[in-house]
């Protein structure tokens, strides 16, 4: 029976869309639900947004900055190095047993980015990948950023795509540690949908790439 359940957690994933959450508050819920989680947990999907604040992985850090022209930094957990979250970007964080799946760390990878391709090919621009530089590219910029942690065959983080953002935060760092990388946006790339409606079309797009046959909204926030 068990086995069976187990099965069935793999195919479901709860859909929670909080709106805007401080960092930190979501990184915590992140760890704890990591945690806490049993195998028979229903993976989850967050949908959301973070006030402005610039957070660093484990690849590029030495823990004594704290702010970056007035705008906070939080070190993390995720791989990869600098980013920046705002308003008018999505973020989503994708908690998945991968070891119950039997994926890995970049099979996930991809299946993020390929959703990110697919809606971008929806609006008739190019989304690419490129070797060594997780993350989806147009010719006018990167214009989504992946950070994963994997914790005991569980994942947290994931992605954030640029939507109609203020992107001058991110002159001010070298975006996932390459330096001159430019960023873009829907917004820019003629693409004015708004975020409620871009959201639902990524998170479609990303339950089928991810294999998952039932998604269940939830209005609650994560315990």
């Amino acid at each position: 029976m068990r086995a069976a359940h187990s099965a069935a957690s793999a195919e479901t994933v709860t859909l929670r869309t909080l709106g805007r959450v401080d960092y930190a508050d979501a990184f915590r819920a992140m760890q704890q639900f990591t945690l806490a989680r049993t195998p028979d947990t229903t993976d989850e999907i967050w949908l959301l947004e973070h006030p402005p604040i610039f957070t660093m992985g484990l690849k590029g850090r030495d823990g004594t900055q704290t702010h970056i022209d007035g705008i906070p930094l939080a070190y993390t957990d995720r791989g990869g190095d600098i980013t920046y979250h705002g308003p008018g970007q999505i973020v989503i964080y994708i908690l998945m047993d991968l070891q119950r799946r039997g994926w890995g760390p970049k099979r996930l990878v991809t299946a993020m980015e390929q959703a990110v391709i697919n809606l971008l090919a929806d609006y008739r621009i190019q989304g690419e990948r490129r070797v060594g530089a997780p993350g989806v590219y147009t010719a006018a910029g990167k214009i989504a950023a992946l950070g994963l942690r994997v914790k005991q065959g569980r994942s947290y983080h994931g992605l954030a795509l640029n939507i109609n953002m203020d992107l001058g935060p991110f002159s001010r760092i070298d975006p996932c540690g390459y330096h001159g990388q430019p960023v873009t946006q829907l917004a820019d790339l003629d693409v004015h949908a708004n975020l409620k409606t871009i959201g639902q079309g990524l998170i479609g797009k990303l339950t089928r790439e991810l294999g998952y046959t039932d998604c269940n909204d939830s209005p609650d926030n994560p315990q």
